[in-house]
């Protein structure tokens, strides 16, 4: 790892991110990197129109580590690929715009990387809100009132992205995903963002593209499959930025039910069976509501099951806001449905255009944010 010649591809897929680009480039250009070690930074950019690519460009003018890498997919798949084409690296660190990192994330992926001898490392998916709308200040203004004053709507949505925080990483919403458990350390079926050693995608191949969302889960899945390692830990730290309402999170949750049917198609199988659950509840609540118009048996079971899903949703948001914060209790309910009907929806829309379609829809395949 000491080698003078050990060059490190840092590749991140965007597409108009004028208000997040500068901040990950300085981010990444702030990373202590061990002894030898140089990096050079791939950014994919899908044809922004926000003002993204000039800002990247003039990154690129002043710091030749820095690239952009022209995305005409626009997708996060392509994107990658794309990046992975022109990276020289032996070992790829996949980065997001959206996440904060620890000044020694790349540095520990490197050594986890060492020391499990696996195909991708990465850390644990951690969700916070930011904490520019969290935080009242002396006065009782944000930081962001001081600077651009901000609405009660924007504290607003700083509460509701707490809460879609919160719920993220708790393993009543979760299901009990490794993925986000903060203390783990081990092999996992997928892991938060990645770091492979260039040989992996020379072995493996690259990501899907004709996947939208979940091309991680499917490569992941793949490696697994072919007996490779997919290695978490606990030092490897970054934070990520949820969305910050509840359309936002519904339309993101569907989009990533409704591309897991696709990966499950691809490979005949499932990773875990948690996928399948939210997809089967509304499923149940659909053929209860509709078989309800007919037999007033069937109404029954539909309220049983209503009724024991708000149990458990009241049982949900007790648990979370005891450790998230009380303040958080109104918003819950509404977020911890969002993430279940969202996903299952968009599941069972999925296997409709898999079943019936046998292709997915270009309604599906425009990324969301």
């Amino acid at each position: 790892m000491s080698s003078p010649a050990r060059r490190v591809s840092v590749i991140a897929p965007c597409r108009n991110e004028r208000e997040h680009v500068l901040a990950f480039c300085d981010a990444v250009a702030a990373q202590r990197l061990p002894n030898g070690v140089a990096i050079e930074v791939l950014v994919a950019d899908g044809q922004s129109d926000d003002g993204t690519r000039e800002l990247l460009d003039a990154r690129c003018a002043a710091d030749a580590r820095f690239v952009r890498v022209d995305n005409p997919g626009r997708i996060v798949s392509t994107g990658l690929n794309r990046c992975l084409e022109r990276a020289r690296g032996a070992v790829i660190v996949r980065m997001d715009l959206h996440s904060v990192y620890e000044g020694d994330y790349i540095a520990q992926c490197l050594a986890a990387l060492e020391r499990s001898g696996a195909a991708n490392v990465g850390g644990p998916w951690r969700a916070e809100g930011d904490a520019s709308m969290q935080h009242p200040a002396p006065g009782g203004a944000t930081q962001r009132d001081r600077s651009r004053g901000a609405t009660q709507r924007d504290r607003s949505r700083g509460a509701t992205q707490r809460a879609i925080a919160a719920a993220f990483q708790s393993r009543w919403v979760a299901g009990g995903a490794r993925s986000r458990d903060l203390g783990y350390e081990g092999p996992v079926d997928t892991v938060y963002l990645g770091c492979w050693p260039r040989e992996t995608f020379d072995r493996h191949g690259g990501f899907d593209e004709t996947l939208a969302r979940n091309q991680d889960d499917e490569h992941n899945l793949r490696l697994v499959r072919a007996g490779a390692t997919v290695w978490q830990s606990a030092l490897i730290r970054s934070c990520y930025r949820p969305r910050a309402s509840l359309a936002q999170l519904f339309a993101q949750q569907r989009q990533y039910g409704y591309w897991k049917a696709f990966v499950m198609k691809k490979h005949g199988r499932v990773a875990s069976l948690r996928q399948l659950v939210p997809g089967a509840f509304v499923a149940a609540l659909g053929a209860l509501a509709a078989a309800s118009l007919a037999w007033p048996v069937a109404r029954v079971g539909l309220l049983a099951l209503l009724g024991a899903y708000a149990l458990y949703v009241a049982a949900a948001t007790l648990a979370i806001a005891r450790s998230a914060g009380l303040s958080l209790l109104p918003r819950l309910p509404l977020v911890i449905a969002a993430y279940h009907f969202g996903y299952g929806l968009g599941s069972l829309r999925g296997w409709v255009d898999v079943l019936v379609r046998g292709a997915p829809s270009p309604a599906f395949g425009v990324l969301t944010r």
